[in-house]
């Protein structure tokens, strides 16, 4: 269907076809403190030549480089033929599906993806993704204080050792709803939020999240504190990495009656960074509170005729234009990368994703064994870690970043932008990527790096560790 703009003629006579001189008359409810005064900074339009041009130019800023830097993006080796079948056109330009019988490999297919989520998470019912990890967690809040039907509080706890970044975009989004996220500080000997530090905070609340492992690696000691939110009539949130899941305890088993929710970031499932995205969001949770989940839910069932069939069930599409009221905002979602999560489980398979684990726990160790080996350098924290771990320098990470990208290496995520009171210290990420040789090469470079004879870099890095 080809689709052709309206003149200016055709406007006007619409305009006065209703009764009203200009376009902005539309507009008139939004108060004038809301609207845009100045010009919208949007750069000029470019043709399919130049398109290609400046992506190509974009491209190559990421090219050449090693990178260690993590913090909820992570790179893993995505088989061939994950995007392969992904971009098919079937997959690829499909819609959200709403006529079952149209559709029936699409939904199968999410259906697929959904019974792999609640396996891998322990819990009974998954849904059909949001749009990123950081959105789950706000939509799994929510979820939370409206389910908790014991508590009229309007406060959840948050562990201190949350992800800067889920934070800001749960406080965004939960705080027009009037709900308030409590920090709970974390222990700066072990990376972690002790369960004493919870003591004072047996005032009501709705839920309790829990990041595991947390943003600095380390390990939380989930089973006592989700006893200790289940004691108190709180709720459980877990905020999990799928791939640590083939190795460490499923959220629907922490203590001894599970998280209640779990959520976190898909895009280690066969997602590639991208420079920077999209990315997906998966939520689960127990099957009672199936009635609260937000976003697209697929079920199975039989026709007339035996057959099996599989169909959206539970919701329907109008609860979603409910505003404030609606159980989510999430319509389309990411589910093309759904589908390469589903692929890339089903190529992989629990050895494949259990050896994906344990390799890029092992190679983070061989790293900080390395580490410490070099003087000014050490471990900052005390607890268990998976595949990520803060170290502290004596020499300024600024310039030890510097130095790292002139040798091809993004060295680590730099803790005095996003978490000040860590100190002089570096989030580093490892995964089954990086070989023992590219580990020996980091540690090498970080060992010219903290020399007195390393020559500073006049390259000139956003504080994270990326060359701008």
């Amino acid at each position: 269907m080809s689709f052709v703009p309206h003149t200016k003629t055709d406007i006007k006579a619409m305009l006065q076809a209703i009764g009203v001189e200009d376009l902005q008359a539309l507009f008139a409810e939004i108060p004038d403190n809301l609207k845009i005064t100045n010009e919208l900074q949007v750069p000029a339009a470019l043709n399919e030549l130049e398109v290609s041009q400046l992506m190509s130019e974009r491209a190559k800023l990421d090219a050449g480089y090693q990178s260690y830097l993590g913090a909820g993006a992570y790179e893993h080796h995505i088989p061939a033929a994950v995007w392969e079948l992904v971009s098919r056109g079937e997959f690829y330009t499909a819609y959200t599906p709403y006529q079952a019988e149209a559709s029936q490999g699409g939904l199968q297919l999410i259906y697929e993806y959904q019974t792999m989520m609640a396996s891998l998470t322990g819990l009974e019912v998954s849904n059909a993704s949001l749009y990123d990890g950081a959105n789950a967690l706000a939509e799994a809040i929510l979820m939370a204080v409206r389910a908790n039907k014991k508590s009229k509080s309007n406060k959840v706890l948050v562990l201190g050792s949350l992800h800067p970044f889920y934070k800001t975009t749960a406080q965004t989004v939960t705080s027009l709803q009037n709900i308030e996220l409590v920090e709970v500080p974390i222990d700066f000997e072990s990376g972690r939020v002790e369960l004493a530090k919870l003591a004072q905070y047996t005032n009501e609340a709705a839920a309790l999240v829990i990041q595991q492992p947390n943003f600095f690696g380390c390990l939380e000691t989930v089973d006592e504190l989700t006893d200790w939110a289940h004691q108190q009539g709180l709720l459980v949130i877990a905020v999990v990495n799928p791939t640590s899941l083939a190795l460490l305890k499923e959220p629907g088993r922490w203590g001894q009656l599970g998280a209640d929710i779990a959520c976190g970031e898909g895009q280690p499932l066969g997602v590639p960074l991208s420079s920077g995205g999209p990315y997906f969001g998966f939520l689960t949770c127990k099957k009672v509170l199936i009635r609260e989940m937000p976003g697209r839910i697929v079920g199975r069932t039989v026709d007339q005729e035996g057959k099996q069939g599989f169909t959206l069930t539970l919701q329907a599409r109008e609860q979603h234009i409910r505003r404030a009221k609606a159980k989510s905002n999430v319509c389309t979602n990411q589910g093309l990368l759904v589908v390469a999560a589903t692929i890339y489980m089903s190529l992989l398979g629990p050895e494949g994703l259990k050896r994906v684990a344990l390799a890029s726990h092992h190679q983070t160790k061989q790293l900080v064994e390395g580490l410490l080996k070099l003087p000014g350098v050490k471990q900052a924290f005390q607890a268990p870690f998976f595949h990520e771990v803060v170290m502290k320098f004596e020499k300024p990470v600024a310039e030890i970043l510097s130095y790292c990208q002139t040798e091809g290496i993004l060295a680590g995520v730099n803790l005095n932008v996003l978490k000040p009171e860590c100190g002089n210290a570096l989030l580093i990420c490892v995964t089954e990527t990086k070989t023992m040789a590219d580990i020996e090469h980091y540690i090498q470079v970080m060992k010219h790096a903290l020399s007195d004879h390393s020559q500073r870099s006049k390259i000139v890095e956003n504080g994270l560790g990326a060359k701008v």
